[in-house]
């Protein structure tokens, strides 16, 4: 059966296919809302086969998410999911938008336990940071769900703190989406790349959207990105990038 386009975004076309779904990472990347926007040949590959190694540690860590599987190139095979709209990030480290926030933190104060925030996805609004009781009233998820979603994020970078940092990498936050499968249970969905995280190598260097965000080059993103696959133990020959 052939593939039928669901829905595209910035970063990735969605398509249905024999009841599940298929996400093909684009070579593309934005920042600011889109008020920057670049071609980056090769970032979908290494992006997807990122994603889908780490949704593979997770998967084997216990923790359950949309992955079925990766087809070598640029794509992930996934499950059909309800998903909620809401964007839980997870904070480990004082850093970007809450220290504009609240600048009583310290630059790279470590934060113990991690800050869970809550944001409406919602581009029109620029994913506005909500509270829980924005979030119950409006009726967007029950407050079970709400705590499982809160529970599994910490999970999540539980596991995905500990494993960056036996690659000498320290997780700084991260940005998680999720969903709801046919029984309603709580899944961990969308993507996990150097486009929802902040990585920094023990020197301080980014090894994530943040070198493009500071102005970097697409060129620049790119060699960012296959240094990050490259630390992970993935490797991207030159070939694999035009597939």
């Amino acid at each position: 059966m052939s593939l039928r386009l669901l829905h595209e975004g910035k970063s990735k076309r969605v398509y249905v296919k024999n009841g599940v779904l298929v996400l093909e990472f684009k070579d593309e990347v934005t920042a600011g809302d889109g008020a920057r926007r670049d071609l980056v040949p090769g970032k979908g590959v290494v992006n997807a086969r990122i994603s889908a190694h780490l949704f593979s540690i997770l998967e084997n860590a216990g923790i359950e998410t949309h992955f079925i599987e990766y087809d070598g190139c640029r794509s992930i095979v996934v499950k059909k999911l309800d998903m909620l709209p809401l964007e839980v990030v997870v904070r480990n480290y004082a850093y970007g938008s809450l220290l504009k926030r609240l600048p009583l933190f310290k630059p790279m104060q470590r934060l113990e336990p991690p800050i869970v925030e809550l944001h409406y996805k919602d581009d029109a609004l620029h994913d506005p940071l909500v509270t829980e009781d924005d979030v119950l009233r409006a009726g967007i998820v029950t407050r079970q769900k709400l705590g499982e979603m809160k529970k599994l994020a910490l999970e999540v970078n539980d596991v995905l703190s500990r494993y960056l940092a036996g690659k000498g990498l320290v997780l700084v936050d991260m940005k998680l989406e999720f969903g709801l499968d046919p029984e309603g249970r709580v899944l961990l969905a969308d993507e996990i790349t150097g486009d929802t995280m902040r990585i920094l190598t023990r020197d301080g260097r980014h090894l994530d959207k943040e070198v493009y965000r500071r102005g970097g080059s697409p060129q620049q993103l790119l060699e960012t990105y296959l240094e990050l696959a490259e630390k992970l133990g993935l490797k991207v020959p030159l070939d694999d990038l035009r597939c």
